[in-house]
């Protein structure tokens, strides 16, 4: 019996759905169809590791239009690494962004360990959650495959490069902060997420 309520409340964490109600609209998706959903985030089949960046700079006017939004910024680094071991491909993200009314850069990141379809089968979401109950962020593409729609109820973060910080923060959603539509971008601008030098190094290198 408690396994049947946690799978279905960690797929909620991950795919990043407000209301528990919503779990029923999705499925998992099969390896078939999480093969194809890598290959359209990161534009072709991921080898041993693969990157796609995604970025968004909120105009002056954009702002305007939404009042409530807290972020001004984001990026997001979508990576994937075949394990030498189980030989299954590992997703993961890394997240930062500068608040509009808040000084400083803020960074999350965790393990993407869900794929899921609506029902209706329109939209493909990677799921992915921050550690001890971090919450999490949805990621789809839009149907051209050139932005990543991030959805999010409450995900952890931290000052940037600072994940072990005793100061407990997290980006709430509210009424113009749940959904973020990124542009595809060219890796070299998601590098200031990285902090491994040689992960670094292979991210400049595709």
């Amino acid at each position: 019996m408690k396994l049947a309520l946690v799978l279905p409340l960690a797929v909620l964490a991950f795919i990043g759905i407000a209301r528990a109600e919503e779990a029923d609209d999705f499925r998992e998706a099969t390896k078939t169809e999480a093969d194809a959903f890598n290959a359209r985030i990161y534009a072709g089949a991921p080898g041993k590791t693969a990157y796609a960046c995604f970025v968004r700079r909120y105009d002056a006017d954009h702002l305007a239009r939404h009042p409530k939004q807290k972020v001004a910024s984001m990026k997001l680094l979508v990576s994937a690494e075949t394990d030498g071991e189980d030989k299954q491909l590992h997703n993961s993200f890394r997240l930062g962004f500068r608040y509009r009314h808040r000084s400083g850069d803020f960074d999350s990141s965790g393990s993407c360990h869900h794929t899921v379809l609506t029902k209706e089968g329109n939209e493909v979401r990677l799921g992915c959650g921050v550690d001890c109950e971090g919450g999490g962020i949805g990621i789809a593409l839009s149907k051209d495959d050139k932005s990543a729609i991030v959805r999010l109820e409450s995900v952890r973060v931290w000052l940037h490069n600072k994940p072990d910080d005793e100061a407990e923060r997290s980006l709430v959603a509210g009424s113009d902060d749940g959904i973020f539509r990124l542009d595809r971008a060219d890796n070299s601008e998601c590098a200031a997420l990285v902090t491994d030098r040689k992960e670094l190094a292979a991210l400049r290198h595709r």
